[in-house]
């Protein structure tokens, strides 16, 4: 990995750029010191953000604009509940009509639906599969964890839209994420579908809306190794590894076992 000292130095290699949410942008409370800044330096270059978050698209779009990002830094939001939606709105997910959501807060579920023609149900028997799509802010989830154990011996699905396994909050803490309850359902021998980072589909949904640059001239900027890094290699991106991100306190170990990024910087500046 080449260590840079700032992202402005290897802007003009590419024709667009690709920021992960949190650990990059923000901390889910607040932008990190150089973020505003250095998007706003990037001015007129094609910028897209590519978050899992279980939300839609302009969900997404609102919070970063929030934080005092402007309100055209970037031309596309596209988030893992985003490319749900869009699988439910194509019909290839039409024999699953009745949801068993699990949110970060009450309403999430029916927000990310609008229109879509599913049932969201609690009782689950009733349910043709489980959404994980948030978790309330926590360390562990027990009641959560309790409902996945009843899916899982009838048989049920999980739909995770959001595969990351811990998210940054203020104050250098972290909070477990869907991903951690969904990966733990597949190793218990239950069935997974996974929509967002690192899986192919999502990085070809933006592609495709970003009007499919060469691959070689698209940068993917993130803090996980697991999810931006090699999820950019799929596709032939190059990739910024944020070192300074929610994974700071590990970055010597991280890359175990995954594909080195291209870059590497402490905090995106």
């Amino acid at each position: 990995m080449q260590q840079i000292d700032s992202i402005l130095a290897i802007a003009d290699q590419y024709d667009a750029i690709v920021f992960d949410q949190w650990g990059v942008l923000h901390n889910g409370t607040s932008p990190y010191p150089d973020a505003v800044v250095t998007i706003d330096a990037l001015k007129g270059k094609a910028l897209a953000v590519l978050s899992n978050s279980g939300k839609r698209a302009d969900v997404n779009a609102d919070r970063i604009t929030g934080m005092g990002f402007a309100p055209d830094a970037f031309g596309i939001v596209m988030t893992s509940g985003e490319a749900l939606h869009l699988e439910f709105g194509s019909g290839r997910l039409r024999d699953i009509k009745t949801l068993l959501p699990m949110t970060a807060a009450a309403g999430d579920a029916a927000k990310w639906a609008g229109a879509l023609p599913v049932v969201f149900t609690d009782t689950i028997d009733q349910a043709d599969a489980v959404l994980l799509m948030g978790l309330p802010d926590a360390t562990e989830h027990p009641k959560q964890q309790a409902i996945l154990d009843r899916a899982r011996a009838l048989k049920l699905p999980l739909i995770c839209s959001n595969p990351d396994h811990a998210s940054p909050r203020a104050n250098g803490k972290t909070v477990q994420s869907p991903g951690a309850l969904a990966h733990a359902y597949a190793d218990a021998g239950g069935r997974v579908m996974f929509y967002g980072k690192p899986h192919k589909a999502i990085f070809d949904v933006l592609s495709d809306a970003l009007g499919r640059p060469d691959p070689k001239r698209v940068l993917m900027v993130g803090d996980s190794p697991e999810h931006d890094i090699a999820g950019a290699q799929t596709v032939g991106w190059d990739s910024l590894f944020i070192a300074g991100g929610l994974h700071a306190d590990a970055t010597t170990n991280l890359f175990a076992g995954h594909p080195p990024a291209t870059y590497i910087i402490p905090t995106l500046r």
